[in-house]
């Protein structure tokens, strides 16, 4: 037990391991939702446009609403914002397990409350990643926390996708949303149970919501580091990331694919995703999180390619794998840059750049993604894609030294 609180220390603070306890449970429903809600699309459909139109309704929210979520979470008691996010989101889950259950949902059911659901993590993404500051008294131990909370995100999507996969043969998808739904119940009960000194509060001056926007904005970009990463991971969101609204349409297209190929899919993806999150949570060293997102930018990027070249499911395994891995590198290395960086009383709205930068340039991209595997197939996408992110990876290697001597300093500084 000492030896797990010394390789990981942000579990030695009690409301993170309440936390985490309740965002494990909750997580497995999220995924077994997700894998769902993407295969159902795909049932009625058979079609890429639509399930990048899918991802293009759960995201746009966030481009749209993300900068003002983040003023409100600045403001308001995050603690409390939880436990209306996490309650919407389980009765968005119920609704979504009643209308499919009675043979009720179709498409335009489905695209509404996936931009429903999206709208809902506009604030409870903000919120989370802003709330884990108040967990975490020790700042040292943060980016432990985030490494920590990437792990079991990964964790569970290697579990959750599993499980829907074969729920969905045996029972349907509409069990999916049902068990996703209770399992929010975990998370409200660790909300409850976490007690954490409160923020004091500043008043909302509505008029000035812009203003606070703004000084968001200078707190990001003013900064070269922070926007450094911002940037980069809106461009790998943009021509990357939606890969994975297409997987359903990959699965498909495999020898004897079906629901239970779109578990593999998903759970190798989760599966790389979780061995670069471990591998932050043990790492030690000099902080050289420049370039570790650099090289997740540049392994994404290179595995994109080979998954166009590849048609066989072991191989196929294999390079979601090595994609899913790239990309968690980058998300999680990129979040401890900026919560390491960033002002306490800024921190809600710069955060609310990175979830613009990682979910507001999403959506587009599935859409265009979803149009151009539609138009020239899968693997055609596929490359063009990785190509292209292979490109933006190399130009931000240059940047990499310079964010870890700022990263450096500012550690310094705090000593």
């Amino acid at each position: 037990m000492l030896k797990a609180l010394n390789n990981f220390p942000a579990l030695k603070h009690k409301n993170y391991k309440i936390y985490l306890s309740g965002q494990f449970v909750s997580l497995i429903g999220t995924w077994m939702q997700q894998l769902a809600m993407s295969w159902i699309v795909f049932k009625l459909t058979h079609s890429a446009f639509w399930l990048g139109a899918s991802g293009f309704a759960s995201q746009i929210p966030m481009f749209l609403f993300g900068l003002f979520a983040g003023v409100i979470v600045d403001h308001v008691d995050r603690h409390k914002l939880l436990f209306w996010t996490q309650s919407l989101s389980a009765l968005q889950a119920f609704i979504l397990a009643g209308l499919t259950l009675t043979g009720k949902i179709n498409l335009t059911e489905l695209i509404i409350l996936n931009f429903t659901l999206g709208l809902i993590n506009c604030f409870d993404i903000t919120g989370r990643q802003s709330f884990v500051i108040q967990m975490i008294k020790n700042k040292k131990d943060l980016p432990n926390a985030i490494a920590l909370n990437s792990s079991i995100v990964n964790l569970t999507r290697l579990i959750g996708p599993a499980i829907a996969g074969a729920a969905i043969a045996i029972v349907g998808e509409g069990m999916c949303f049902l068990i996703n739904g209770l399992s929010y119940i975990a998370v409200i009960i660790a909300l409850y149970r976490i007690k954490v000194d409160k923020v004091q509060k500043r008043h909302l001056n509505i008029n000035k919501i812009i203003e606070n926007i703004k000084d968001g904005y200078l707190s990001t970009f003013k900064n070269p580091a922070i926007k450094a990463v911002i940037l980069f991971i809106a461009f790998i969101s943009f021509f990357g990331t939606p890969f994975v609204n297409l997987l359903p349409a990959l699965a498909a297209s495999l020898p004897g694919g079906g629901a239970h190929t779109l578990g593999y899919l998903s759970a190798s993806t989760g599966l790389g995703s979780l061995v670069g999150a471990l591998y932050l949570a043990y790492r030690k060293g000099p902080p050289d999180l420049g370039g570790i997102v650099a090289f997740g930018g540049l392994t994404m990027a290179a595995f994109l390619i080979v998954l166009s070249r590849v048609q066989l499911l072991p191989y196929v395994l294999v390079a979601v794998f090595m994609t899913g891995m790239g990309m968690m590198l980058q998300m999680s290395s990129t979040n401890t840059i900026i919560q390491t960086l960033v002002e306490d009383d800024k921190r809600g709205r710069v955060i609310s750049f990175l979830t613009l930068g990682l979910f507001g340039t999403a959506p587009f991209g599935s859409l265009i993604m979803g149009s151009l595997a539609e138009h020239f197939g899968l693997r055609a996408t596929f490359l063009a894609c990785g190509i292209i992110c292979f490109i933006g990876a190399y130009f931000f290697i240059k940047k990499a030294n310079k964010i870890n001597s700022q990263i450096i300093d500012h550690v310094q500084r705090l000593a």
